[in-house]
Formats: structure tokens, sequence, C-alpha cells
């Protein structure tokens, strides 16, 4: 009898150490729902059979069917942001777009003009003339919201107008490999085709996110749904309004992650900085002496440890500023400074075509397997290279050496011997043999043909 009420009292003890709204069921949005419902638009759009881009089924929340008179109809989802008409949507949903209707709370047919979009934060500005005063949303702060925070999604799934669904922050800065900018808000509250470009509101009724994507196998909610952050909109959205176009900063690199071979090969910690792949020939890196192998650890005053973090950093610069980049080269940390200027409708950073060098002039290094060339101007040139590259040239493998089997291939270029530079074959030569008096292995660092990617590893050699 003492035992049972022994579990009696600490069953008791733990019932009340929850909240009482537990004990209760679940709070109710409904006061909060008819507040917000008068600040969220349905969108359908016009765009003719020759414009057609269908997207993959379930790869957003946007919704469409075929009119063989109009053409293709899509449907989606807005929010208004000021009195005077304009409207936050997704760029997917008015993407090619001929006409764009927006159907008010009380059911007011409105058309709509496209101020601009950004096809890489898949967002979009349209504006439409008030026929009356229109209720605005608040922006919250989504950089403040916590994974189990209540959300509320408001959007037009199907087509059927105003509806409100609710559920949690599931997680935080995905990155579902959607665009270069990856940020979503994760969360369980659904999101179905025709939702793109709705809201998601905190509890405190402030937009933190627009409705975006989904993740389904059947185009349909699975409980995996994903936000924009509103702290990233705002920045575009300001752009759209002024000039109806995105100007991003560009410094003309291409990055990767640091992994721990490459971290532990040059002495830095495990994921610490990320490493230049690559560099656009004349862009602003290569006219400051970036190079590829060179280590970022910190632009300004921030730690940089993310690829993604880094290019949207760097996006948000104006034109003209300065980057100030700490980097990490040659086992020893150095600043330089890059001008930023504005991102090229297509950027590239240092394309490359097949690889065909020229084989005279190239000296077979028996000792490593491979046959390298030193990097001439002409080499630059003709295989479209950095201007600043340093290092020396793969110009041939010998079958079945410790390079072939390592995947060492023709067009790879070695960036340094042994964490240290080498330009010339009788640098070259000197570390092979230094590493063959020390009976060691080669340590390499390689850039591949296609210069987006940088890897480290230990040849061996012949004795």
């Amino acid at each position: 009898m003492n035992r049972l009420r022994l579990w009696l009292m600490v069953l008791c003890g733990a019932a009340a150490a929850f909240p009482v709204r537990a004990q209760y069921g679940f709070p109710s949005f409904a006061d909060l729902a008819e507040k917000l419902i008068p600040t969220v638009v349905n969108i359908s759009t016009i765009q003719q059979p020759d414009q057609i881009n269908i997207p993959a089924e379930g790869s957003n929340g946007g919704g469409e069917y075929y009119d063989p008179l109009e053409g293709r109809v899509a449907l989606g989802s807005g929010f208004i942001i000021s009195e005077d008409g304009y409207i936050i949507t997704n760029y997917h949903v008015i993407e090619n777009a001929e006409v764009v209707n927006v159907v008010l709370f009380d059911n007011t047919e409105v058309e709509a003009d496209i101020i601009g979009g950004d096809e890489k934060t898949d967002i979009a500005l349209i504006k439409i003339e008030p026929p009356f005063e229109l209720d605005k949303v608040t922006f919250g702060d989504s950089d403040a919201i916590r994974v189990g925070d209540w959300v509320l999604a408001i959007g037009n799934p199907f087509g059927l107008g105003g509806s409100v669904t609710a559920g949690i922050v599931s997680a935080k800065s995905r990155d579902i490999a959607a665009g270069p900018y990856d940020n979503f808000i994760q969360t369980d509250a659904a999101i179905n085709q025709g939702s793109s470009g709705g809201p998601m509101f905190n509890t405190k009724g402030e937009v933190i996110g627009i409705n975006s994507a989904l993740f389904s196998t059947s185009g349909n909610n699975m409980g995996i749904g994903f936000a924009i952050p509103i702290n990233i909109v705002e920045w575009i959205v300001k752009q759209l309004e002024q000039s109806g176009e995105v100007k991003r900063g560009w410094i003309g690199i291409r990055v990767q992650p640091n992994s721990k071979n490459l971290a532990r090969s040059l002495n830095l910690k495990d994921s610490q900085g990320i490493i230049v792949s690559g560099i656009s020939e004349n862009g602003p890196a290569a006219k400051a002496g970036l190079q590829a192998g060179d280590v970022i650890i910190s632009l300004g005053q921030t730690e940089i440890n993310s690829c993604k973090d880094f290019s949207r950093l760097i996006a948000e610069m104006p034109a003209g500023s300065e980057a100030q980049l700490v980097i990490w080269r040659n086992q020893e940390i150095e600043p330089i400074t890059v001008k930023v200027e504005n991102m090229p409708k297509s950027p590239k950073a240092a394309p490359r075509e097949q690889v065909k060098p020229d084989s005279d002039g190239g000296k077979i290094l028996k000792e490593s397997g491979m046959i390298l060339k030193e990097i001439t101007p002409e080499i630059v040139k003709n295989m479209n290279l950095s201007p600043t590259t340093m290092g020396l040239l793969v110009e041939g493998v010998e079958f079945g050496s410790d390079a072939d089997r390592q995947g060492i291939k023709r067009g790879d270029i070695i960036l340094k011997m042994d964490l240290k530079d080498c330009v010339t074959l009788s640098a070259a030569l000197g570390h092979i043999q230094d590493a063959q008096t020390e009976k060691r292995p080669l340590h390499l660092m390689i850039q591949n043909a296609e210069q987006d990617e940088i890897n480290v590893l230990q040849l061996k050699l012949r004795p």
C-alpha cells in the first residue's frame, strides 16, 4: 500500500510540472487568424503555352491547371506589405506570366503589375491599385525564432481561398538545393500546392517567412514544408521596389567547405574557414591576388565556416565596397582586400574546355608517375585559367602508378607540394627528392580539371 501511495505521489508531481495549457489541449489561434486573413491574397496567373516551363512535381508549393483557351493558369498566394498595394509572393508563382490577378479576402478581384522578381531567392514583388483601404502585415525577426515555436501558415491551397494551418518550427537554416542562398525554415504546418507565396506568422502575428516549397513524393503535404526567412526577403524587396531587379556583390571566386583532410593538411581546425577552389579570370579576387587553395578565415569581423553564409554576405555588399578578408596561405595568416563589383548576369568562375595541353617541353617525373608542365601565359590563355593560377599542370599520368590509383588526371593542377608552392619543375623535383630521402609520401594539394574542387592526398613515390 505504501509503495502504491509513493507511485501516485510521483505521478501527481510529474503532472503538476507540465504547463496548464498542455493539460487542456492546444491553444486556439482563432483571434489571430481573424486578424491576419485580410492581409493575405490569392494569386492566379495566365501563361501562354509557348512559355510554359512546368516544374517538377512537388518541387514547390505552386498549383496549376491548363485552360485550352487561356493557357496555363498558375495558382499561388501573397501578402500585402503596404497600404498602397505592394504584395510579396514567390517568383515561381508569377514567372513568365502575361496576366496576374489578385483576389482579396472579400473576393474583390484586381489585376496586378509585376514590379520585379529574383529567381535566385524565389521572391517577387507585385502591385495593385487598392480598391479600398488595405490591411498590411507586420514584419518580425526570423532570426529570433526557435525550433519548437508555434507558427501559422495562410495561403490558397488548390485554389480554395484563404486557409489557415498551424504547426511548429521543425528546423532552421535548411539547404534543400533550391538555390545558391538556401536558408529555409522547416515546418510541419501544412503547405500544399497553391500555398506558395503565402506568409508564415509567429504567435505575435508577425511575418517571419514566405511559404515556398514542400517535400513530397506526391505533390501534396507530407508534414515537411519550407519557408524563406523574412530577414532575407526585406533586403530583396527593397531593391525590387527601387529598381525592379536585385544587384548583388561579387568578387569572382568559387569556394568549397574545408574538409577534415584538408584542415589537417593545412594545420587548421576541422571545418575552420572555406577553401577557394576557383578564381574568375580578371575578376576582383584575381586582381587582388587571391589564389586557388587559399583558406578564407574571416570576412570583416565575421568568422567564416559556411560557403552559403559567405556567398550571402558578399552578395549583400554593394558594388564599390571592400571585402576585408583574412586568409590562410603557406601556414601563415594574411589580410587581403578585394573590391566588390556587381555580379554579372551569368558569372563564370574560370570555365574551361577539355584539356589538351601541348606535350613539348614537358618533363616526365618518373618517381611520381606524373608528367608535369610549367604553366605559361599560353597555357593560361588556351585553358582559360585564372591569371593568378600558381602551380604545375598535370599533362599525363602513368597507368598503374599511385597517381593513377588516386585519381589524378590530365588537366589537374598541382598547387602545392609538402605545403609549399611549386611553380617550376626543378622545385617539384626538389620536393620529390626530399620525400624520397626521408622515405615518406609526398603531400599534394590538387585542383581538379574543372577548377571547382580542391583535394589533398599522400602520393607514394617510387624508391
